[in-house]
């Protein structure tokens, strides 16, 4: 079950940071007793309570969403993040590496989706390309408008926004570079 693996792995964060769920509290703007809800497997985060947490931890987002066993990640829909009452979903395709400081996902916009993401940590910057249907993307008070097979990079140290204001669904790759 997702929320039991990101609750382990929020949990082990934590603890490996010497961290109490009070520290972490003010820390992520997330409030203490829904962080152990979310450690304990209890409550399904949404992205954005997901990305208060790593933002908050100075740590990729999908470092809450791997698993801990090696090999091959495999990537199926109930790998999914959800959120927007759910005109946005985000599967993980490439959890974070320390080694190669990435992440990847595939992201669904659905009609009319408009998301709002918080800064990430500083120097972060993020690719988008589209694979099918047209995004809006804003930063730094600049819009760029993406439709299939074009890509865009922004420094993401700054709050941005997706937004899918047109009549179909929007699919893209985003790499978060730390």
């Amino acid at each position: 079950m997702q929320s039991l693996t990101i609750g382990r792995e929020l949990k082990s964060l934590r603890q490996s940071r010497g961290l109490t769920l009070d520290e972490l509290a003010a820390l992520t703007g997330v409030s203490k007793p829904m962080l152990g809800q979310i450690e304990r497997g209890q409550s399904s985060p949404t992205i954005n309570t997901l990305w208060k947490i790593a933002t908050g931890l100075k740590a990729p987002l999908s470092s809450l969403l791997r698993e801990r066993e090696g090999g091959f990640v495999t990537v199926i829909p109930s790998d999914l993040i959800m959120e927007e009452s759910g005109s946005m979903r985000a599967y993980t395709l490439f959890p974070f590496d320390p080694i190669r400081s990435f992440e990847a996902f595939v992201i669904e916009f659905e009609a009319g989706c408009i998301h709002q993401s918080d800064a990430h940590a500083e120097n972060v910057e993020e690719t988008v390309f589209v694979i099918s249907g047209k995004l809006d993307i804003t930063a730094n008070g600049h819009t760029e408008t993406l439709s299939d097979g074009q890509a865009a990079r922004f420094r993401a140290d700054v709050p941005h926004v997706y937004g899918n204001p047109y009549s179909e669904l929007c699919r893209i790759y985003n790499t978060i570079f730390y």
